[in-house]
C-alpha cells in the first residue's frame, strides 16, 4: 500500500499541472456526469498537431541545432536584454505563422539553452512568462494566429481586411508593453559557460526540418493533419524511434483533461447563466471573465451563440488570454517546460505569472476601452 502511495506522490510532484487538472476535472464531473457530449470536447486537430510538433522538436533538439542557434544568438546580440528581446519577439512573430502553442513548443527549449549556457537560469521565469504573453497575443492580429481567431473568422464570416484592423491597436500596444517589460531585465554581457565546437547531425536535421514543414502545412490545412501524423510517426520509427520517449505525453494528457474541464464548466447552469447574463450587457467584459473560467477557445465558441458583436468578442477572447494560467491552455505548455528545469519554483512562478499577466490584462483592457 505504501508503495502505491509513494508512486502517487512521486507522480504528483513530477506532474503538478496534470495532477491539479485531474482533481479540478473530477470535481466538475460531479456536476456534469459522463455522457456522449464528452467526445465533442476534444480538439483532435490540436492534439495531433501538438504530438507531431513535440516529436519533431525532440528530434531537432537531438541534432544540437538549438545549441547552434543559441550560440549564434549570443554572438549576434551579446547582451542579456538584447537576447531576451530576440527570444520574446521571435515567439511573438512566429505565433502569427503557427499559432501560440506551436510557437511556445519551438522557442521555449531554445530559451532554456540560451539562459542555461550563460549562467542566467534566474531569468528563466520572467523570460518564459513574457514569451507566453508574446505567444498568446502575437497572433491576435491574424485569422490563423490563434485557434479562437480561426473559429470566429469562420463563424461570423468576417472580411479579412476588417479582421486585421480589429486588433491592430492592441497588437501594437502589446508589443510596446513587452519592450517596456524587457527594460526591467538587467543588461549585461553574456558569456558562454563552454565554447566547445557544436557538431550537427546534418542528415537528421534535414529530415526533421522537412517534418517541421509538414507540421506547419498541416496547421495551415494545406496537408491533412492525419497525413502529417502518419508521416511523422513512420519517419521517426524508421530513423530515430528513441525520440518517442522524449515526447511530453503528460502535456498531451493535460490538454485532454482541460478540454474536459472547460467543456464541463460551460455546461454547469450557474456558470453558463452568469456569463450569458453578462454578455447581453457587455460582450467585452463577458468574454474576459469567461476566459478566466473556461479559457479562450471554449469562450469564443460559447459566447458566439449569444452575440452578434463579433468585434468585441474577438477582442475579449484575445486579451482575455491574459490573466490566470487557465485563460489560455498554451500557458500550460510554458508552465510544464519551466517545471522541467526548476520544479521547486512552482509557487514563485505561479505568483509571478499571475501578477504580470493580470497587470498586462488591466492595461490592455484600459487601452481597449479608450480606443
Amino acid at each position: 500500500m505504501s508503495t502505491i502511495k509513494n508512486k502517487i506522490l512521486a507522480f504528483v510532484k513530477k506532474e503538478v499541472v496534470l495532477s491539479i487538472a485531474i482533481i479540478a476535472t473530477i470535481i466538475t464531473m460531479f456536476f456534469v456526469p459522463v455522457d456522449k457530449e464528452y467526445m465533442g470536447y476534444f480538439d483532435y486537430k490540436t492534439l495531433v498537431s501538438l504530438f507531431c510538433m513535440l516529436a519533431v522538436v525532440a528530434g531537432l533538439k537531438n541534432t544540437n541545432v538549438f545549441e547552434l542557434i543559441s550560440k549564434t544568438l549570443i554572438g549576434l546580440f551579446h547582451t542579456r536584454r538584447a537576447v531576451i528581446y530576440a527570444l520574446i519577439f521571435g515567439t511573438f512573430f512566429f505565433d502569427m505563422i503557427v499559432a501560440n502553442d506551436m510557437s511556445l513548443i519551438t522557442f521555449l527549449p531554445l530559451t532554456y539553452i540560451v539562459l542555461h549556457s550563460t549562467n542566467n537560469d534566474k531569468y528563466l521565469a520572467i523570460t518564459f512568462i513574457l514569451q507566453t504573453i508574446a505567444a498568446n497575443m502575437g497572433g491576435m492580429i491574424t485569422p490563423y494566429g490563434n485557434p479562437q481567431n480561426l473559429y470566429l473568422y469562420s463563424y461570423y464570416n468576417i472580411p479579412t481586411a476588417e479582421f486585421f484592423c480589429v486588433l491592430l491597436v492592441q497588437s501594437i500596444a502589446i508589443a510596446g508593453l513587452l519592450i517596456i517589460a524587457g527594460l526591467f531585465i538587467k543588461n549585461e554581457e553574456l558569456v558562454l559557460k563552454s565554447n566547445d565546437k557544436i557538431v550537427i547531425d546534418k542528415k537528421k536535421l534535414s529530415v526533421y526540418i522537412i517534418l517541421f514543414v509538414f507540421v506547419i502545412l498541416s496547421i495551415f490545412r494545406i496537408v491533412p493533419h492525419l497525413v502529417t501524423l502518419g508521416i511523422v510517426i513512420l519517419t521517426v520509427i524508421l530513423m530515430d524511434r528513441k525520440r518517442f520517449k522524449e515526447v511530453d505525453y503528460a502535456l498531451l494528457a493535460t490538454f485532454c483533461v482541460f478540454f474536459i474541464f472547460s467543456g464541463n464548466i460551460a455546461r454547469i447552469p450557474a456558470i453558463k447563466e452568469f456569463i450569458a447574463s453578462i454578455v447581453t450587457k457587455n460582450t467585452l467584459v463577458a468574454g474576459i471573465v469567461s476566459c478566466q473560467f473556461i479559457s479562450n477557445v471554449p469562450t469564443a465558441i460559447f459566447l458566439s451563440k449569444f452575440t452578434e458583436n463579433y468585434r468585441e468578442l474577438l477582442v475579449s477572447v484575445n486579451i482575455g488570454s491574459l490573466g490566470i494560467i487557465i485563460s489560455s491552455l498554451a500557458s500550460l505548455i510554458t508552465l510544464k517546460e519551466f517545471l522541467k528545469h526548476q520544479p521547486k519554483n512552482f509557487k514563485k512562478y505561479m505568483g509571478m505569472f499571475t501578477l504580470i499577466n493580470t497587470a498586462f490584462l488591466v492595461i490592455m483592457l484600459v487601452i481597449t476601452m479608450l480606443t
